[in-house]
C-alpha cells in the first residue's frame, strides 16, 4: 500500500493559492527538467479563477517563477459548444487566466477542442486523443498519457472532469478520452479525460472550497461508499499522488487528516 492522498486546508482563498502555487511551480520545475516542457490538464468550474490567483502574484525569487511559454495546455473535459459559448471551459480558462497573463511573461500553448465536431461527439473525443498522442507520443509506445500535472475540481456528487458516479464510463480501461451525450449536468454533450488518464497524473491536486463541499468530501474521505466516487476513485488509485487544496469550511467534520496552513 502506498501512502494515502494529501489534504491540505487552509483558512482562505489567498492562504491556499499561495500554496497552490507552489505546489504548480514545483511541478512545473520538474517536468522542465525532465523534458522540457510543462503537460497539464485543468478543469472548469471554480478552478481557473482560484489558478489564476495562484499563478498572477508576483514571484518572490528565482525559484517561483511561472514560465508560461514551456506550458502545454489540455482540458479535462470539455463541452460540446463554441469556444465562445458560456458554457466552455476554455473560454473560462481563457478569460479567467489566459488574457491576464502579462505580455511580458509569454503565453502557454493551449489546446481546445476541434467545434466542427460538435454534432459528432465520438469523433470530437477521437481527435482530442489524437491532440494528446501528438503530444505525449505515439498510441502503440504510450498505453496511458501521464500529464505532468492535473488539476481537477470535486462537484457535490463527487464527480471530476465529465466523470460522474455510477457512469459506464468509469469502466473504460483503453480510451483516452471519452464522448458524453447525456450528461446529468447540462449541457449533455461533452468529452472527458477517461478514468485511467485521469488517475496517471505525476501530480493531481483537487481545488474544492466553501462549505458547500464539506458532505462530499465527508463523504469521499471518511467511507467506504465515497471511495467509489470518481474523486474517490482517483485518490484511491494514485494515493500520494493527490493533494487537495481546500479551505476550513470545506473539511468541516472531516476525520481524515487534515494538514493546516502551507505545504
Amino acid at each position: 500500500m502506498g501512502k494515502p492522498p494529501n489534504l491540505y486546508t487552509f483558512p482562505d482563498t489567498d492562504e491556499l493559492a499561495k500554496s497552490l502555487r507552489a505546489f504548480v511551480i514545483d511541478a512545473q520545475n520538474a517536468a522542465l527538467e525532465r523534458h522540457n516542457k510543462f503537460r497539464v490538464g485543468i478543469s472548469g468550474g471554480s478552478l481557473p479563477k482560484t489558478l489564476a490567483k495562484a499563478l498572477l502574484a508576483n514571484p518572490s525569487g528565482d525559484d517561483d517563477k511561472v514560465n508560461f511559454p514551456k506550458w502545454h495546455v489540455f482540458f479535462a473535459d470539455e463541452r460540446a459548444v463554441p469556444l465562445d459559448h458560456e458554457d466552455s471551459n476554455y473560454r473560462l480558462v481563457k478569460e479567467e487566466l489566459l488574457d491576464k497573463i502579462p505580455e511580458e511573461m509569454g503565453k502557454p500553448e493551449v489546446y481546445p477542442i476541434d467545434t466542427k465536431y460538435m454534432d459528432d461527439i465520438q469523433e470530437m473525443a477521437d481527435q482530442y486523443e489524437q491532440t494528446l498522442v501528438k503530444s505525449f507520443a505515439a498510441r502503440d509506445s504510450v498505453k496511458i498519457p501521464m500529464f505532468d500535472l492535473l488539476l481537477l475540481g470535486c462537484g457535490p456528487d463527487g464527480h471530476t472532469c465529465s466523470l460522474f458516479p455510477e457512469s459506464p464510463l468509469l469502466r473504460e480501461t483503453e480510451a483516452w478520452v471519452l464522448p458524453i451525450e447525456n450528461s446529468p449536468k447540462p449541457p449533455p454533450k461533452r468529452i472527458t479525460l477517461s478514468l485511467p488518464v485521469a488517475s496517471h497524473g505525476i501530480k493531481i491536486g483537487f481545488v474544492a472550497t466553501g462549505g458547500g463541499k464539506k458532505e462530499i468530501l465527508r463523504k469521499i474521505f471518511d467511507t467506504e461508499e465515497g471511495h467509489s466516487l470518481p474523486c474517490g476513485l482517483i485518490n484511491t488509485s494514485a494515493q500520494e499522488r493527490v493533494s487537495w487544496f481546500t479551505d476550513f469550511a470545506a473539511v468541516e467534520g472531516v476525520q481524515f487528516p487534515s494538514r493546516r496552513g502551507s505545504l
